[in-house]
């Protein structure tokens, strides 16, 4: 029998995920394949976006200057299970109508449901989190604003966010699409000065058994995958994909999952190019100079003018500033969808932002007025960190959804698609479990 439950204060009855844009990008039925895939071409870069936040910098720059190249493997490897666990979610999006947080509220118990929620609120803080202090760093280094005013001054980005929201989805889509271009531009030109030796780089993506026994690659390798599959992604995937106006039959269905996955793995593999370049540059520029421990945004930006020229520092903070603007307009959106979903809670847009940024400035103001410049890295690195640790409870509930025949009937998904994503959640718990087990060993 159905659970019924009181409506809460706040409560909407409209299931529809994000229904402000939901099935508002029309969908051609007539015209070739091309004019119909580029409908569907944008909510991957929504997506791509969050695999390319500020807190990616800080876990690049570490990896890249402290081992070279050889992390690229796990930067490579994160992005074929982000492609695979992206797919799933804009299949699951499309066949069943309802979002990741909205499928979990239904299925699971309040006993399950509530610790998933919470735990998906504390992804989306310290996506925020990493989001926030790589705003106020790019603001630094710009304008020369204050640590501490720029990190206060980012709860301004809410305006932002809902003159874009108002203006509509393939305005919100274009505005993150040109971001992202801009930051390619920025970084094409950054490791074209940094002249890598590129046998190297190609030898960084293949395995190394360092990754596992070195307890800091490890950690480190952790924040790269934390950064790069982030749980709020799954939840916002499989909202924002909802956007378009597709025939509810199956045929069309079919076609919508496969024209959303082509959007999704473009961009998904724009973001691994960009991930990449910022660990080659680090490694090319720091880790070959001799200069092993550059962990901070703001000692990488320094170091650059000496190294590649005086034009290299102002493109790395230009690019970091695009990444936390358009991290920001993701992060929004999933905490509206993962609350919407689980809770059935609407909140205006700028208080739902204002109130996830109010949580994320709390510690970041504590460890600037304490530790300065100094503090922002290790906040960074952990802020992943702390990603990588809620992923299993994300990725495990999607699995289970890509896999359920009851809900997706004809759409479930191909059996190597569920053998390759249960493999990457088992991944996913396994190293996560020999962190925690060496942090408490104290190795």
């Amino acid at each position: 029998m159905a659970r019924r439950e009181l409506p809460l204060a706040g409560h909407t009855h409209d299931s529809r995920s994000l229904p402000e844009v939901n099935r508002s990008v029309a969908v051609p039925n007539a015209g070739g394949w091309l004019r119909r895939l580029l409908a569907f071409i944008g909510p991957g870069y929504l997506v791509a976006v969050g695999y390319m936040d500020p807190g990616n910098w800080a876990t690049a720059l570490a990896g890249g200057s402290a081992f070279g190249y050889t992390l690229l493997t796990v930067a490579l490897l994160s992005s074929l299970m982000a492609i695979l666990l992206q797919a799933l979610c804009a299949r699951i999006g499309i066949a069943t109508g309802h979002d990741l947080a909205q499928l979990c509220r239904d299925r699971f118990p309040r006993w399950v449901g509530v610790p998933l929620w919470f735990l998906a609120e504390i992804a989306i803080c310290a996506t925020d989190l990493a989001e926030l202090i790589g705003t106020a760093i790019a603001l630094q280094l710009l304008f020369g604003i204050p640590l501490m005013a720029g990190v206060l001054l980012t709860a301004l980005d809410a305006f932002l966010i809902l003159w874009l929201q108002n203006k509509g989805m393939r305005w919100l889509e274009a505005f993150i699409m040109g971001m992202i271009a801009l930051i390619a531009g920025c970084f094409v030109v950054q490791v074209a000065l940094a002249d890598p030796v590129w046998g190297e780089v190609l030898r960084g993506y293949l395995p190394s058994t360092s990754i596992v026994t070195n307890q800091t690659q490890l950690y480190i390798a952790l924040g790269i995958l934390g950064a790069t599959v982030m749980p709020h992604n799954l939840y916002l995937h499989t909202a924002v994909i909802q956007s378009r106006d597709i025939r509810q039959d199956e045929e069309g269905k079919k076609e919508a999952i496969r024209f959303a996955t082509i959007d999704s793995t473009v961009a998904l593999g724009l973001a691994l190019l960009i991930n990449s370049s910022i660990l080659i540059l680090a490694a090319a520029a720091f880790h070959a100079n001799g200069q092993t421990e550059v962990a901070e945004i703001q000692d990488a930006h320094q170091l650059l003018a000496p190294i590649l020229g005086t034009a290299a520092p102002y493109l790395f903070a230009i690019a970091l500033l695009a990444c936390g603007l358009n991290s920001t307009v993701t992060a929004t959106l999933a905490g509206q969808v993962v609350m919407e979903g689980f809770l059935h809670i609407r909140l205006n847009p700028v208080v739902r932002r204002l109130l996830t940024r109010l949580i994320a400035i709390i510690p970041a103001v504590i460890v600037t007025a304490m530790y300065g410049e100094s503090g922002t890295a290790q906040m960074l690195v952990l802020s992943q960190v702390v990603l990588s640790l809620q992923l299993p409870f994300a990725v495990i509930p999607l699995m289970l959804f890509a896999a359920d025949r009851k809900r997706l009937g004809a759409l479930v998904a191909p059996r190597w698609q569920l053998a390759l994503g249960w493999a990457s959640a088992a991944l996913i718990v396994v190293l996560n479990v020999k962190l925690l087990v060496d942090f408490i060993l104290g190795d």
